[in-house]
């Protein structure tokens, strides 16, 4: 029986390793994906499917690549893996043609289909099996065909080839070959001094056990790695195949070479007993031309521990902002140590980026691998959010707010915006958003026109029993947008301390009740120190529950962060101003006297932290022109402007009119100059619901600021005319405001009211259980 003789339909065990039963099956699940493969190739380039189509090329281009780097192999590997490779080069070929073309011809579907089903025929993938096992196994294929075998047993025909009979000498000239003979020596390439041949014993006998892989090296002097020796499948113990390569063994040792150099540096220096991160042993890893990534996995008596400017030193990386470390704060971490910053180049923005997902995210920008970065807008579990954004002057934070505010706009999202700055932080969104206030006082007042708002929704809900708050349902999302904060709350700001209290407790009100109102919150300023927030950690903490995005800052400010709102296992490092700053350079020059130019600037560059996970990132670039972005404005105005409903813009609108005056006299004089605030006086606007949520018309009440109404009409206006007199006692608050009379408040709602308005400012704890106005 020759080899052209084995039919390839039987896929017998000696040519593929395969049952015959399992190489059926096999094949016919082959020819199954092939069909389904021509099918899709026929239909797809005529949709829209862009990832498809990115997909069907891409198959088709590296799986040209690697069929590529398999010709440095050569011989009847690079066979079986183009063998293999033809269908889907063929499948992605026509795919990538059928997308090249205008129109729909009727070769754009009978190519692809052709196609399938000669891959189905010759089955390929299952068939190339026996290829490459007899590249590896040259047993297996002597047992498979008689003849080579009987071959075996006879001198080659006509003169001898001086490298085959060379190598019949040297094994007959070495004692430790014993009786046995060299035969059926076969030479696949000229050019190499790899080969192949049986070792044959004399009729009767079997090959010594003695004889090995070391005897058969020290007789043609090569690596004991670079021989074979395996029994002959179908033959008795008195044939032996051999197989010598020492050029193959070398050129798995160089491909192998960076693999042990990587792992040797990684143990000598990184989970070595005296490396920088011991115990923190390498799992796997993956190396590219821009980057290694390696795969982290700490021993069972350890935590995770990648410290991210030791493992830079111990990596031999000169710049440590090219070190990137994530961990699950248990077992496992990723480090990625880059050849360029992965983040210098960024694209920009589009609409599908800062659309909101069924999850309530947007796409903000990039993380340091590629991967989006992304916020949440909204929770449906939990409502809406809080966010934090820090960062120094050209830092990007306010081309971050641009951008969650031109996503708010898109989303459907109702955005109130207050810029203490007088609107020169954020002047692209004046106009653009359903409200925005310029300074200070204008601040004070959006935040009391927001909570006005919220006590309108808060009242209609508890009429009808609603317990959280759904999206259009009949309110939509807001969120509120406060600009370089620390000018209204630092304790520096030329402002009165009332007005920094007065402000914090709308904050923070929003912060705790806004959630199941549809209200969120997001704030941002220069730094955030306690001092500087006015003295108030809810304010700082808040923040925990939605997005920190943490631009470059000082080194203090950023150890803090990492300390309060990380779990400690990713080290939080300060951003430097340029990239490359952070490298060797500074001191090569310094030692030369040359001068070095910086590199571009880090703007947008930020720690997002949530969930306590820090993530390095950066947000979409915009291009500035005139002094503005053109590029997200008119994104912004690709949409409509989101509004409240008809009744909270009256809310709004009346509360915000009556509270600013009072904010322009709070900031200067305090409440002995102001009186009493707007939002402990007569609601704005009276709603009647009805059983299905909606609303009556509304009616207008008169909204007294100056003054507290004469006669109090909610339970927070008799507390805080209970505390006019001085302080008191909590059962004396409860017994003043009628508690276990008829038609009187429980204690539990008046608890509950003493602290909503200290929270808000309007009263303070003057010791324990002890209530009193503030000075």
């Amino acid at each position: 029986m020759t080899a052209e003789t084995v039919q390839p339909a039987t896929l017998t065990a000696a040519s593929t390793g395969l049952s015959p039963h399992v190489a059926r099956r096999v094949a016919i699940a082959e020819r199954v994906l092939y069909g389904a493969g021509g099918i899709l190739a026929a239909v797809g380039p005529t949709t829209d499917l862009w990832p498809l189509h990115t997909a069907a090329v891409g198959a088709g281009a590296l799986t040209l690549a690697a069929l590529w780097k398999r010709t440095r192999a050569g011989g009847a590997g690079l066979l079986a893996a183009c063998y293999r490779s033809l269908p889907v080069l063929g499948l992605s070929g026509c795919y990538t043609t059928a997308l090249l073309v205008p129109g729909t011809a009727w070769w754009e579907v009978a190519a692809p289909i052709g196609t399938a089903l000669l891959a189905g025929t010759g089955a390929p993938l299952t068939r190339s099996l026996g290829v490459a096992r007899a590249a590896e196994e040259l047993p297996e294929v002597l047992a498979a065909h008689g003849e080579d075998l009987a071959a075996a047993d006879q001198e080659p025909e006509g003169p001898a080839d001086s490298y085959e009979e060379g190598l019949r000498r040297m094994w007959e000239a070495s004692p430790a070959t014993g009786s046995t003979t060299l035969t059926a020596i076969r030479v696949p390439d000229a050019d190499r001094p790899d080969f192949t041949a049986v070792v044959l014993a004399p009729a009767g006998e079997a090959v010594p056990r003695s004889l090995d892989e070391r005897v058969a090296a020290a007789v043609f002097d090569v690596p004991p790695e670079a021989v074979t020796l395996a029994p002959v499948k179908g033959a008795g113990p008195g044939r032996m195949a051999l197989h010598v390569a020492p050029t193959a063994a070398a050129e798995e040792e160089a491909e192998t070479g960076e693999d042990d150099e990587v792992r040797r540096l990684w143990e000598e220096r990184v989970s070595g007993p005296g490396g920088t991160a011991p115990g923190m042993l390498l799992a796997d890893y993956r190396l590219t031309d821009d980057r290694l990534v390696v795969l982290v996995q700490a021993t069972e008596d350890r935590e995770i521990n990648l410290p991210r400017k030791a493992l830079a030193r111990a990596l031999r990386v000169e710049d440590p902002e090219l070190v990137m470390v994530e961990t699950d704060g248990m077992t496992h971490g990723v480090v990625t140590v880059y050849r360029e910053h992965p983040l210098i180049h960024i694209r920009e923005a589009t609409r599908a980026d800062l659309t909101m997902d069924a999850s309530g995210r947007i796409t903000v920008g990039l993380r340091h691998d590629g991967r989006p970065a992304r916020m949440a807008l909204y929770d449906p579990e939990l409502g809406a959010l809080t966010d934090l954004l820090v960062g120094a002057p050209g830092s990007g934070k306010s081309v971050t707010l641009l951008t969650l505010l031109t996503a708010e706009r898109i989303s459907g999202v109702v955005s109130v915006v207050a810029d203490a700055q007088d609107g020169m932080s954020l002047p692209e969104a004046d106009g653009r958003v359903f409200h925005f206030g310029a300074g200070r006082a204008a601040m004070g007042a959006t935040l009391a026109a927001v909570c006005a708002v919220m006590d309108y929704r808060e009242r209609i809900s508890a009429a009808n029993g609603w317990g959280s708050f759904t999206r259009g349902e009949p309110w939509e999302l807001m969120i509120v947008t406060l600009d370089e904060i620390n000018r209204v709350l630092a304790a520096d700001a030329d402002a009165h301390q009332d007005f920094r209290k007065w402000v914090t407790g709308m904050i923070s009100r929003v912060q705790l009740t806004g959630r199941k109102l549809g209200a969120g919150v997001r704030y941002s300023g220069q730094s955030i120190h306690l001092e500087d927030l006015g003295d108030s950690d809810k304010i700082r903490s808040g923040a925990r529950q939605g997005t920190v995005w943490l631009g470059r800052v000082n080194g203090s400010m950023t150890r803090r962060m990492a300390t309060d709102m990380t779990s400690g296992a990713i080290e939080v490092t300060p951003i430097p101003r340029h990239f490359g700053s952070g490298g060797a350079s500074e001191i090569a020059a310094a030692w030369t006297g040359d001068e070095t130019p910086p590199g571009p600037v880090t703007a947008g560059c930020a720690w997002m932290i949530q969930d306590g996970h820090p993530a390095l990132t950066r947000v979409f670039r915009a291009v500035k022109e005139r002094r503005t972005y053109p590029g997200l404005i008119a994104l912004m105005e690709s949409a409509p402007v989101p509004t409240l409903t008809p009744e909270e813009t009256a809310v709004f609108q009346q509360a915000y009119a009556e509270a600013l005056p009072y904010a322009e006299a709070l900031i200067v004089g305090g409440t002995n100059a102001a009186g009493t605030p707007a939002s402990a006086a007569t609601p704005a606007v009276e709603a009647t619901p009805t059983a299905t949520g909606e609303e009556a018309p509304a009616k207008a009440v008169p909204v007294h600021v100056t003054k507290a109404p004469a006669a109090p009409l909610t339970l927070r206006d008799r507390i805080v005319a209970a505390l006019a007199s001085g302080p008191l006692r909590t059962r004396e608050i409860r017994q003043t405001v009628g508690v276990g009379t008829e038609g009187g408040p429980a204690s539990g709602s008046v608890d509950n009211a003493l602290s909503k308005l200290a929270d808000e400012g309007l009263i303070v704890r003057a010791g324990h259980g002890i209530w009193s106005r503030p000075e």
